[in-house]
């Protein structure tokens, strides 16, 4: 069944303006019963105006009527007019102008060099490049290694500030969470010198004493 858009709206109006059965438009809604029942309850979907579906043309009348004529038939949904219009776009390729493309080595350098942590597929994907180019980059066999040196990308001008700071931010967060979850602590305080007992000085500390007393003397 296609997806009808706002199903809860649609649902509404249906309850309203129709005598369908709460399983016939949970059907075509993709509503749970009890969900259509709680609206008409008034205890769902309260401040939602409802959506006609015949108006937007995800449901025609004679589907409507077929319906409300026989209890245990299932409308068929329409494929609404504006769904191609409220379907969500897809990002495609990061493209790079071909002027610039000679930079992107340069800024992979950047990126492997300050943010190990980031992955592969997320320079590949911010820089509009591909993961051959950062390996060959990285192993130094790029065809013009000898002239490639780490660059900032936004000084480049392939990525803005923000996007930086965001990839940065994302990729620490990945981090983060893979060494707690692999037990690595990388901040708080660290194990106690080797040797070292409660009460009694580590071999560091004993050194720190003797020097201040060769300062007294």
């Amino acid at each position: 069944m296609t997806d009808i858009l706002m199903p809860k709206a649609t649902a509404v109006w249906l309850v309203e303006n129709t005598s369908l059965t709460f399983e016939q438009i949970a059907d075509f809604c993709g509503l749970h019963p009890l969900e259509v029942n709680g609206i008409a309850d008034g205890e769902v979907a309260r401040d939602i105006r409802g959506a006609d579906p015949i108006a937007n043309g995800q449901l025609n009348r004679e589907e409507l009527d077929k319906a409300q004529a026989d209890p245990a038939y299932l409308m068929k949904v329409q494929k609404s007019r504006h769904a191609e219009l409220l379907k969500p776009v897809r990002k495609g390729p990061k493209y790079t102008p071909v002027s610039r493309r000679q930079d992107r080595p340069d800024a992979i350098a950047w990126f492997l060099r300050n943010h190990p942590e980031i992955t592969d597929g997320q320079i590949s994907k911010i820089l509009g490049t591909t993961k051959a180019t950062i390996e060959q980059v990285r192993s130094r066999s790029h065809w013009n290694a000898t002239n490639i040196k780490p660059v900032d990308p936004v000084t480049l001008g392939l990525i803005s500030q923000l996007e930086l700071d965001d990839i940065v931010r994302k990729a620490a967060d990945k981090k983060a969470k893979d060494d707690a979850r692999k037990g690595i602590v990388t901040d708080g305080p660290t194990l106690a010198p080797i040797g070292a007992v409660a009460g009694k000085p580590s071999a560091e500390e004993d050194v720190g004493h003797d020097f201040d007393g060769d300062d007294e003397d």
